[in-house]
Order: C-alpha cells, then sequence, then structure tokens
C-alpha cells in the first residue's frame, strides 16, 4: 500500500539578499543540537529534504515531464507542434521558456531548496548525531548525502556545470558562479561512497524495507552512474568531452562502476523480476516491497505527482473505469513509431513497451474491475503508426482509481536492478572483461525472451559478440529495448557521444518505415482488428511484420492505411529535433534565474 509523503519537521524558506539574516542567528539554527541529536526529529528532517520534489514546477509537474526527451526511442507525440512544452523537448528551448521561466519558480530554484536542506541536515548529523555504521543517525546521513546527490544528479543533467553548494547558505555564498561539473561529480562519488559504509541493504532495517527509503543498493547504484557518467563524453562550452575529474581517471571510474555493481549483485538482496510484464504490473499496483527489482522510487503521495498523468496509455475521457482523473490523461509521449519493429518479435518487452491504441469516447457504464464501482466504460482503440504509447505506465493495471484532476499519486521510479547489470556489462567491456561482460548481457536477455528461444537470442546472440566494439554496441541496443519510456536514454546516449548520432538514425529508420523500404519492407499495409469477448479489449492483426494477407472473417481493416506515404509527416520526423542535439544537450538557465543571481550567473552553449 502507498503511504502518504511526510513532510519533513523544518522548512527553508526563501532566501533574501540580506547580510543580517544569515549572520543572524535563526530559530533553526539554535534548535540543531537538538534536532540532530534526537533520531526521530532528525529523520523528520531528512525526509523534508525530498519536498520540493513534489511543488508546483517542480519535478512533478515541470522536471519529470519535460526532461529526457527526444531520443532515438522516445519523443514527445506533439513534438511537430511549435510550444514552450514541445521546446523543451526538441532541443529549442530559450532562456524565456514559458514552461520553465515561470513564478513560482520552476525545478532550478526547488533542487536547490533541496540540496539547502540536505547541506543543512549533513551538517547537523555530523555536528550532533553521532553518526556510525549500524545506527539511525548514520542510517540518516545516508540518506541526506543520496538525496542531495539525486539533486545535483538532475542539475547536471539537464543544465551541465551548475553552481556547487555542499554547505548551507551564507551570505558570502549566496551567490555563485557555475562550477565545472567534473568537481561536483568528483565530491559525490566521494560523498556515496561514505553513504554506503552507513546505510543497509534492502530489508536490513526497518527503513530500508521500501523503496520509497534508499537503501545500500540505491546508494551504490547512484554511485555507479554518476561514475559512469562522470567517464563519459558531455558538453562543454567550448567543445565535447569526455569528463576529467581531479581525483579519479577514467578506468578508476569504470572500475567504481564495476565494482559497486558486483556488489549488489553479489549481495543478493535485489533481483531481476522473473517476467518484463510481471515487473510493470508489480510498478502499476504501488508494491514498494524492496528486494525486487526497483532500487528507489520518487514518494510521491496519492494526490500528488503526474507521472500517468502525463505518460501512460492515453484515456481520453475524463474518466471511465480505470480512471477519473481527467480529460486526455496520459499519452504526452511515447515509442518513437520504429522501436517496435526493431524489437524481436519474440521479446517479450516490446508488447509491454509499445502500445498502439489509446482508451477512447465512453459509451454506456460497466462496473470498475478496479473498485467495482459503476464507471463510464471505454474500449481500446488503435491510433495510427505515428502515436504509440508507453505500456510501461498503465491506468487499468493499477489497484485504486485515481480520482484527481491535476495529480496520479504514481511514483517516479528512479533507478531498477536491470539498470545496474547492464552498467556492468558496460564497465566490464570497458575495462577489457568481456567475458563478464557476456555474463551480465545474458542475464537481461534471459528475462526478455521465452526459455525456448534462450539457445538463440541469448546464448547464440551474445556468445558471437567476438569484440569490445561488438559488445558495445549489443549494449547500446539493450538499452534501448530495455529502457525505453523510462527517460533514461538520452543521458546514455550523451556519455556515449551518440545523441546526434543516433537521433538521425532515427530519423531514418522512420522514413523508411513509413515507406516500406529498406529493413522495414514487410512492414504490412493495413492492419486489421476485431474485438475480444470483453467488448474492450483490440485484437489485432497485421501490425506484426509479414502479416500482409486479408484475414477474412470478421476483422475489419483501418480505414486508412497503416504504413505508407501519409502515415507519418515529414516534418513530424523531422521535428524530433529542432536544433543539433549535440549543441544543445542542456537546456539555458532560465531568465528568472538569470536575474537573480546578481550577476554570477550566464548562459553557455549559445545560448
Amino acid at each position: 500500500m502507498k503511504k502518504k509523503y511526510l513532510i519533513g519537521l523544518f522548512f527553508v524558506g526563501a532566501l533574501v539578499s540580506c547580510d543580517d539574516f544569515f549572520e543572524a542567528p535563526s530559530k533553526s539554527s539554535l534548535d540543531e543540537s537538538v534536532i540532530f541529536s534526537t533520531p526521530g526529529l532528525a529523520r523528520g528532517a531528512v525526509v523534508g529534504i525530498l519536498q520540493p520534489m513534489m511543488e508546483q514546477n517542480s519535478y512533478r509537474g515541470r522536471h519529470l515531464p519535460h526532461y529526457g526527451l527526444n531520443t532515438d526511442v522516445e519523443w514527445f507525440n506533439s513534438s511537430q507542434t511549435i510550444s514552450n512544452s514541445s521546446d523543451l523537448k526538441t532541443y529549442n528551448a530559450l532562456p524565456n521558456n514559458g514552461e520553465m521561466n515561470s513564478n513560482p519558480p520552476s525545478s532550478w530554484s526547488w533542487m536547490y531548496s533541496g540540496i539547502e536542506r540536505a547541506n543543512l541536515c549533513i551538517r547537523g548529523i555530523q555536528n550532533y548525531g553521532n553518526p556510525t555504521p549500524d545506527s539511525e543517525m548514520g542510517e540518516l546521513l545516508a540518506a541526506a548525502l543520496t538525496y542531495r546527490a539525486v539533486y545535483y544528479a538532475d542539475l547536471i543533467k539537464a543544465w551541465g556545470d551548475v553552481p556547487m553548494r555542499f554547505e548551507p547558505i551564507s551570505s558570502k555564498t549566496l551567490y555563485l558562479p557555475k562550477t565545472d561539473r567534473d568537481l561536483i561529480y568528483n565530491r559525490l562519488i566521494k560523498d556515496l561512497e561514505l553513504a554506503a559504509t552507513l546505510i543497509p541493504w534492502p530489508n536490513q532495517s526497518s527503513s530500508t524495507n521500501s523503496v520509497e527509503n534508499v537503501s545500500k543498493a540505491f546508494v551504490k547504484g547512484l554511485r555507479a552512474r554518476l561514475a559512469l557518467a562522470a567517464a563519459g563524453y558531455s558538453q562543454r562550452p567550448t567543445e565535447i568531452r569526455k569528463g576529467q575529474l581531479p581525483d579519479f581517471t577514467e578506468q578508476q571510474l569504470y572500475q567504481i562502476v564495476l565494482d559497486e555493481c558486483t556488489d549488489i549483485i553479489e549481495s543478493n538482496t535485489v533481483h531481476l523480476e522473473p517476467s518484463f510484464e510481471a515487473l510493470w504490473r508489480n510498478y502499476n499496483e504501488e508494491d514498494l516491497s524492496a528486494g525486487k527489482e526497483s532500487l528507489w522510487e520518487i514518494p510521491f503521495s496519492p494526490t500528488r505527482g503526474r507521472w500517468f498523468f502525463t505518460f501512460a496509455v492515453r484515456h481520453q475521457n475524463a474518466g471511465d473505469q480505470y480512471h477519473n482523473n481527467g480529460t486526455n490523461r496520459g499519452g504526452e509521449s511515447g515509442p518513437l513509431p520504429y522501436v517496435f519493429y526493431d524489437y524481436d518479435v519474440a521479446d517479450t518487452r516490446r508488447d509491454v513497451t509499445c502500445v498502439p491504441y489509446r482508451y477512447g469516447t465512453t459509451s454506456g457504464t460497466v462496473v470498475s474491475p478496479i473498485n467495482g464501482s459503476i464507471r463510464p466504460f471505454a474500449k481500446q482503440e488503435l491510433v495510427g503508426l505515428n502515436t504509440w504509447y508507453f505500456g510501461k505506465y498503465r491506468y487499468e493495471w493499477m489497484d485504486r482509481l485515481v480520482d484527481n484532476s491535476n495529480d496520479d499519486g504514481q511514483n517516479r521510479m528512479y533507478m531498477r536492478y536491470a539498470e545496474v547489470i547492464l552498467m556492468a556489462a558496460e564497465a566490464a567491456n570497458e575495462l577489457g572483461d568481456l567475458a563478464t561482460a557476456k555474463t551480465y548481457l545474458k542475464e537481461i536477455r534471459k528475462r526478455a525472451f521465452p526459455v525456448s528461444d534462450h539457445a538463440a537470442k541469448v546464448d547464440a546472440y551474445v556468445n558471437g559478440l567476438g569484440s569490445r566494439d561488438a559488445m558495445f554496441n549489443a549494449i547500446v541496443d539493450e538499452h534501448k529495448f530495455e529502457f525505453c519510456g523510462e527517460m533514461e536514454r538520452k543521458q546514455a546516449l550523451i556519455r556515449w557521444n551518440l545523441l546526434k548520432t543516433k537521433m538521425d538514425e532515427a530519423k531514418t529508420k522512420m522514413y523508411a518505415l513509413r515507406d516500406r523500404t529498406g529493413e522495414y519492407a514487410d512492414v504490412p499495409i493495413n492492419v486489421y482488428y476485431k474485438y475480444a469477448a470483453d467488448g474492450e479489449t483490440l485484437q489485432l492483426y497485421g501490425l506484426n511484420r509479414g502479416e500482409s494477407a486479408a484475414p477474412g472473417g470478421d476483422w475489419i481493416s483501418t480505414t486508412t492505411s497503416w504504413s505508407g506515404v501519409d502515415a507519418i509527416s515529414n516534418d513530424k520526423i523531422e521535428t524530433i529535433y529542432r536544433q543539433n542535439p549535440d549543441t544543445r544537450q542542456f537546456w539555458p538557465i532560465f531568465q528568472i534565474f538569470i536575474e537573480a543571481s546578481n550577476g554570477t550567473l550566464t548562459n553557455d552553449y549559445g545560448y
């Protein structure tokens, strides 16, 4: 059952530029010795570090709906329409973007509010809490260090170089310039090394039995993710280059990735779900028990958060048997059209990830399978080749009926165990251990394919990867199939220096798919459908390659061709990006923050 999200015991308010304010002792500073020497009070303060994520224009309604799009596998379904929202996804954002240059301020300021809360907690616990391994205060310090790392990781992903602030604000540090992200990564990697020594594995304490709290598995996984990003490429003010951390070489960073991931794997405290569909059904049902695949989730309350509101399979009507979340909920973004056809037909991830239908206009009523109430009835409707939805997120798989017009309450799964395994494979390959990389890649593919296909699709395929380059390319492809729709792809493409290369490849693939040429020549022209006995569920023929012969019987053909010249417009294909992604890897710092910086902040990257 999903718990209510608790607000912390103190609130770090909006800060003003008055020196006297910072130099005078505030009530919260006077109380630090009490708060951070008392485990119950300290825990409330640490929980409060995440409160800024829930606020208006923060993660809930700005950062999560926008960051991570567009890539070679995920796009905003209205990318062809110029708007503030599409500009953020199509590499066309400007400092005055109406979604982000807003009042109340957007995610940049809320992230720094969370960092300030973390800094206060870290200082207080270190000064008054006696944090040691296997102690409650040690666990709380680890959580505060980890939450601060999450905020910084997300700031760097979105903006590149950002101000570095690892102590509570004072009059001398109110206005700070940007810091080279390599220095921030350098500090975070050390912080998380300390945090991992202080916090238990999943289910080894009362607080680590839920994925709404961090555990050693997540801390180590996050450290691996940051080390991998730090070792890779990213856009700098004058070039694209790999990271150059002062205390870690590239090889050392890859070794950190492999060591941390190996520790998680060998701990046997988390595991892959037995099937890909089971993983996502459990997530949709809000199974928060630790020790499965989810390592940590941003813990939205039932009336906050817009993950399904934004990304779930589209429901056209204001309410139906599966939701009461308002009109046109879900479906703002989805897989690129070609992705469905790039999956092996035997890959069980395909039909979970790529959904070609929506729930349409309601007709009559039905008993809701979720809560037994009488609800408007909607059935599945085929959309078109140019619009797909992320099937990992489905109101119809939830075990509660969302009853809020603005929010859905679904957590954001921030990291899962499959990423740990693929990171281990990548790091092993970079370190020259092809055999170990193959072992880990096989683990991912074993879950993806039925046992009857393992000999060909797992063993023969992976064993045939005879070089480091071949393995790298296989990992890039596997990442596409495993994480499509999870908004992890953009940073991966950036660190591989493949962002524009892969997006251009995707454009080429979409033209070929539409025109049924090259590798997509066997995609059918027509799709046929009928409904199952429940009158709701679509049955489709002609979606798979080679299903070209008319099936006859009671099958109904779509009124327009599924593929062909009219299936996807040139404009929609071309506007997967509007500016060169390699010169727009990051958003600009938005004007409201530039103007409030007392001249310390400026934009790079040609903004």
